[in-house]
């Protein structure tokens, strides 16, 4: 039984920057809005990946397979004559962890919410606070265009948690994520830097009255982009993240996480106020342990 529950801590640490990563590979987040606009979105995704984890624990072919159906709404509005956004994201998910423990096979399930995303950016530079005809006239005169945006990402603790398990689809903690974006617009093409960190305050109901601390981790991603006309684009990600090793009750688990990650994104309009996205998201892990994973995701959304 110590075994089976190094097997799940093992399995749970490296995964804990893996959503921030996914999260973050996310291309078009500094997009030019029409003021005052409203979107709705519906997505689905699935991930599977390959768990590594330190031989000395006999652990062999860990695996996971998650399902997530998630709704998001965004509104746009004027603040301080610049234009802004605030997005809200909730996800549905159901997984399922395995591996072999001493050549046995051994798995958990989960079902149930997970945490609450909440965003809040700005552009500082560009991207003029525009509606209407005013919005459609600067983005039909305008072929070259910097913009450069600060948001705030905040991972609320709403998600299902219980401190008697070591996986669980909610993290019982807030994480508070700054990012920084430069996007150049030029024609069809666009490119899109940004960097983002995590701070996570400490779980001290981590599991049986322990307590889980993690280090700032830290991604840095890139974006191209190109239009074939309005709503029709396809965009190339890449991205990398590291840091957030973990701790409990102030003891270093040694698991320092480098996640390769990679991306290709499809917008696909329906009319001037529909759309579909379908994406893949894909990460590697540069440690000795950690997870390789792969993510497929339809998302439809709509403005109003």
């Amino acid at each position: 039984m110590n075994r089976l529950a190094r097997l799940f801590k093992a399995t749970l640490l490296p995964l804990l920057a893996l959503p921030c990563l996914a999260q973050d590979i996310e291309p078009r987040r500094w997009s030019h809005l029409p003021i005052g606009a409203n979107f709705g979105g519906l997505g689905y995704a699935y991930s599977s990946g390959d768990i590594t984890l330190n031989p000395v624990l006999r652990i062999e072919d860990g695996q996971f397979d998650l399902d997530t159906a998630a709704v998001q709404y965004i509104h746009s509005f004027e603040l301080f004559g610049k234009s802004a956004r605030f997005d809200l994201t909730q996800a549905y998910q159901s997984g399922t962890w395995e591996g072999l423990l001493d050549g046995v096979p051994t798995s958990v399930d989960r079902e149930g919410w997970a945490d609450t995303y909440l965003r809040f950016a700005v552009n500082l530079i560009g991207a003029p606070p525009l509606a209407g005809e005013e919005f459609a006239a600067y983005n039909a005169a305008t072929s070259c265009e910097n913009i450069v945006g600060v948001g705030l990402l905040m991972r609320l603790p709403t998600g299902e948690y219980f401190d008697d398990k070591l996986i669980n689809l909610g993290g019982n903690r807030y994480t508070f994520t700054p990012q920084f974006g430069w996007v150049h617009n030029q024609g069809k093409w666009s490119t899109e830097l940004s960097g983002s960190v995590t701070f996570a305050t400490d779980n001290d109901e981590f599991f049986r009255g322990k307590s889980l601390e993690e280090d700032p981790y830290f991604v840095g991603q890139a974006h191209v982009s190109y239009t074939f006309r309005p709503g029709l684009w396809l965009t190339a990600s890449t991205g990398y993240g590291l840091g957030g090793e973990s701790s409990v009750n102030s003891v270093p688990a040694d698991d320092p996480k480098g996640n390769f990650g990679w991306g290709l994104s499809l917008g696909i309009p329906i009319n001037r106020a529909m759309g579909f996205k379908l994406s893949y998201i894909g990460t590697r892990t540069q440690e000795d342990t950690g997870a390789d994973t792969d993510t497929f995701s339809l998302g439809f959304s709509m403005m109003w």
